[in-house]
């Protein structure tokens, strides 16, 4: 019997959620497309239906973990705000604050920047990740620019250094919470880590 595109999709997902968990017991390079099937409840037909191989099931979980937030920071850049600055900080504490709300994420997340690494492979997954992260902080960086041109940076800030300063920042931030999800709460604790890191942004402007 022919498959919707409804049931299509969700065996899609299905099979993404289970890689989830099959990467991150076994780890990516010990893993099969069997474990994962039967891990998915599904056959291995099925998997090669949606995916060639581990390193496209690989790249399908970063697409999406990463395309909604690119999303997220893109619609408030095309928006009209008086304060990009205080603009991205909303952003960025609400990306934390969804991220401690969304057990799924954090599992990816973990697989990503605590139990992988890119070797073999998945090497060329690194290099395309590598790429995405270029353009997000491309991003980023229009926003420092856009807050320059309207005066709400000091004149002489570099919105490329201020990107790298906050791309650190937040990765550190996450980091942290992911190492020790139990000890952090990082939906209490967001907001005043990014007023930390935004408010000299925002103090010195004023200053100038």
């Amino acid at each position: 019997m022919r498959r919707t595109k409804a049931e299509a999709e969700q065996t899609r997902q299905a099979i993404l959620d289970a890689a989830v968990e099959v990467f991150s017991e076994r780890g990516v390079a010990k893993s099969t497309l069997e474990n994962i099937a039967q891990a998915a409840d599904v056959t291995r037909g099925a998997v090669y239906w949606h995916f060639k191989n581990k390193q496209e099931i690989f790249d399908a979980l970063h697409d999406r973990l990463h395309t909604p937030f690119i999303q997220k920071i893109l619609e408030g850049l095309e928006g009209q705000h008086p304060d990009p600055v205080a603009q991205l900080q909303i952003i960025c504490t609400q990306v934390l604050v969804d991220l401690f709300n969304e057990p799924d994420s954090q599992r990816v997340l973990t697989l990503f920047l605590l139990k992988c690494d890119y070797s073999g492979d998945l090497a060329a997954s690194k290099t395309a990740f590598n790429e995405k992260k270029r353009r997000t902080s491309e991003v980023f960086t229009a926003y420092f620019e856009k807050a320059l041109a309207a005066g709400k940076l000091p004149a002489d800030a570099n919105p490329a250094i201020l990107t790298r300063a906050l791309n650190c920042y937040f990765r550190g931030i996450v980091v942290e919470f992911l190492d020790e999800p139990e000890g952090f709460d990082l939906a209490r604790e967001a907001p005043m880590l990014m007023d930390m890191f935004f408010r000299p942004l925002r103090t010195a402007s004023a200053a100038s």
